[in-house]
């Protein structure tokens, strides 16, 4: 009877691998908003401009996310689910987005206070139509 246990085994290995697998493949939901340059000094990098990707898909980090500053530099996947204005979100659309800044502390004011993330102008264009004030998104740290 020495067979079954470790069929039992092999079989809670292969179960806790794929279940950390479909943990770690979840999206949060959350809130974004947009700001406008100027877009140093942040918080994060202060005024090197190298900070910034090529893409210019970046953000500063809400309360939420900021986690004491450990958020600088963190990349995360977003995509937009709703908005208040109708037909905001591009469908299908996903962007790849850097920390480098405090929502808080942010030099011009975001769109609307509060949110999960604020996105750079062009990351926000990027997934929606930059007339949103906010918008409720999906995003997963990579």
């Amino acid at each position: 009877m020495s067979k079954p246990l470790p069929l039992l085994l092999q079989w809670l290995s292969l179960f806790l691998i794929f279940s950390q697998l479909l943990y770690a493949s979840q999206a949060d939901l959350g809130t974004a908003s947009q700001y406008s340059p100027p877009y140093t000094p942040s918080a994060c990098f202060g005024s090197d401009s190298t900070q910034f990707p090529s893409s210019n898909f970046f953000a500063a980090a809400g309360e939420g996310i900021w986690d004491d500053g450990a958020a600088c530099g963190r990349q995360y996947l977003i995509s937009c689910i709703s908005s208040i204005l109708p037909r905001a979100c591009k469908s299908g659309e996903t962007i790849q987005i850097k920390i480098v800044d405090r929502a808080q502390t942010v030099a011009s004011n975001p769109t609307r206070q509060g949110t999960t993330i604020v996105l750079s102008n062009a990351a926000f264009a990027a997934i929606a139509d930059s007339n949103a004030l906010s918008l409720n998104i999906d995003f997963q740290q990579i």
